[in-house]
């Protein structure tokens, strides 16, 4: 067996190396949640009586949602920080 595979590591090297990790880069806030097509989502601050929309796309930080009973060819585009998964 190779002395390399029984090599032990040394506990503050392995905390010397999390600091390098990406997660510390990242700000929880600025994440957005994965909204797929047909998915829906709620804007913000919409009335508790309108139904959530359904997702057609998102792209570029804006996404075009619908209401099922606007029928097919009629699409708002909406921030996509605006919108919550339903």
């Amino acid at each position: 067996m190779s002395k390399n595979l029984t090599k032990s590591i040394d506990p503050n090297e392995i905390s010397q190396n999390k600091s390098h990790g990406l997660a510390s880069m990242v700000d929880p806030q600025n994440i957005l949640a994965l909204l797929p097509p047909g998915s829906f989502a709620t804007i913000e601050n919409q009335p508790n009586d309108l139904p959530p929309f359904q997702v057609i796309s998102c792209k570029g930080g804006r996404c075009w949602v619908r209401q099922q009973s606007w029928g097919r060819y009629v699409h708002w585009e909406v921030p996509h920080n605006r919108l919550k998964s339903a």
